[in-house]
């Protein structure tokens, strides 16, 4: 199992966070870096230093770009890959609200073919449910399930679809998970064929402003 990390937490607030991702580099996936909803207007130095220190440590940082399901334009998700790689040198980039239907594949791999003209080596979709079976054939990495903990408990089985690919493929992101539960929500992941994850136990509108419990206990 692997940890895919959203840290959304500015790196002057929570520097001590941002340290122990470089600190416990050889168990995650990767880190998803959101200087604001993708990557800003302006360059960040804090988060082009963290980033830095991240890809130096040997972790793979991937950038936030928002598709709004669908709604934003090509040419705007293709000016956040460039920001994304000339400000902060990410290894590949996170798209998310990823439309999960059918109809939107052709859009989302032309995003794709975009990422790695952009330098993407790696990238990640996440529509947050398992989405139709033609994602798979661009995306390094699909999120399959964001939600709580509650609702991690109700989630129907993955589709036949998902047994042609290997487990690293999947994700599951899981907040909310209840404080000394993380490594049954890492279980549950694998179980369910996701060898990526991360639980939190963070509420709210921003879930992911803390560590995953996970990250202080290994070694």
């Amino acid at each position: 199992m692997k940890l895919l990390v959203p840290l959304y937490v500015h790196p002057s607030v929570d520097p001590a966070a941002w340290r122990t991702l470089v600190d416990r580099a050889p168990v995650l996936y990767g880190v998803v870096l959101n200087a604001a909803d993708g990557p800003g207007r302006t360059p960040d130095a804090a988060f082009a230093l963290a980033a830095g220190e991240l890809r130096s440590a040997g972790v793979r940082v991937l950038g936030y770009v928002d598709t709004d399901y669908g709604r934003r334009s090509a040419r705007d998700v293709a000016a956040d890959y460039e920001r994304h790689r000339a400000w902060y040198g990410t290894d590949g980039f996170f798209l998310d609200q990823v439309a999960p239907d059918q109809a939107g594949v052709r859009h989302y791999r032309r995003l794709a073919r975009a990422a790695r003209a952009h330098g993407g080596a790696t990238l990640a979709l996440n529509p947050g449910v398992h989405p139709a079976p033609g994602y798979a054939t661009f995306a390094d990495l699909l999120v399959t399930f964001e939600g709580g903990w509650e609702a991690y408990h109700t989630v129907p089985a993955a589709p036949p679809w998902t047994r042609a690919h290997p487990p690293e493929a999947f994700c599951h992101l899981v907040h909310g998970v209840p404080s000394g539960l993380s490594g049954l929500a890492a279980r549950t992941a694998e179980l369910r064929g996701a060898a990526v994850h991360c639980a939190v136990t963070g509420h709210g509108p921003n879930p992911w402003s803390s560590l995953p419990p996970a990250l202080r206990t290994v070694s």
